[in-house]
């Protein structure tokens, strides 16, 4: 396992972050459709990835999906109609911040939805997303594996920090007792759905910023993409002033607190 110093870990992260670019470039100019599904436990490090995924590039052209509980009115349709609309159109990357993979864990686990539809889930997802694969979309399934010990500190952390505490919700909480049930859940959802087309990449998280390297590094390497040429950007020349002065008004300025 290679180590690195912290220079070195932002300077991998800085060249990461180029490529990412360079990635959502060559996604806008060929019109690609790429798909990222981020599972795992609570405190595994989904959203740090996400955001560290997401931090130099377009929003426009990176979405984030984080759909809230389900409506009455969603819970009546399809399983899957409420995540249909939000998949890749031409030029877009979608990273979902958890997804109809719900229904393998935390719906299962906690008991809100019935066995025989959580059996059933896993025997059409694989049709379903082979359909994706076929349509032309790229999909890349990631699952951040953290330890139990890790887990434990990571979730304490938010306790008494008050960044953090909003990420501590009453499921979190409900869920931390289920370890060894979501990890029976994982194991099942793995052996149905790892498929050839959209296989299961698991990402050690214990270390969370070796992780994101990892797993940015990898991610880079299953999208195909090359650098688009150009002309190199120049900043054109300002307008001439033609008479123009600043106006004498009572701007309302933001104190200086600091």
């Amino acid at each position: 396992m290679q180590w690195l110093t912290r220079t070195k870990r932002r300077t991998r992260a800085r060249k990461l972050h180029v490529e990412l670019v360079k990635l959502q470039e060559w996604v806008k100019h060929k019109g690609l459709r790429v798909c990222i599904v981020f599972e795992g436990r609570d405190g595994a490090g989904k959203g740090g990835t996400i955001k560290a995924i997401t931090e130099r590039v377009s929003p426009r052209v990176f979405r984030v999906i984080a759909l809230p509980s389900p409506t009455e009115r969603e819970k009546s349709q399809m399983y899957v109609q409420r995540y249909l609309p939000h998949l890749p159109a031409a030029g877009e990357v979608v990273i979902w911040d958890r997804s109809w993979y719900n229904r393998a864990g935390v719906e299962r686990v906690m008991g809100f939805t019935p066995e025989e539809q959580v059996k059933r889930f896993l025997q059409v997802v694989p049709a379903f997303e082979k359909m994706m694969v076929e349509s032309g979309i790229i999909l890349l399934k990631y699952w951040l594996e953290v330890s139990m010990k890790e887990q434990t500190r990571r979730l304490e952390s938010r306790i008494d920090d008050g960044r953090k505490i909003w990420k501590l919700s009453p499921m979190d909480l409900e869920s931390y007792s289920h370890w060894y049930d979501y990890s029976r859940a994982r194991d099942e959802m793995f052996k149905a759905t790892d498929t050839s087309w959209a296989p299961w990449f698991v990402v050690k998280s214990d270390d969370k910023k070796r992780a994101r390297l990892n797993l940015i590094t990898h991610l880079l390497g299953r999208v195909p993409y090359k650098k688009i040429k150009g002309d190199r950007v120049k900043l054109p020349k300002r307008d001439k002033p033609h008479g123009y002065k600043e106006p004498d008004y009572p701007y309302k300025y933001v104190p200086e607190t600091f």
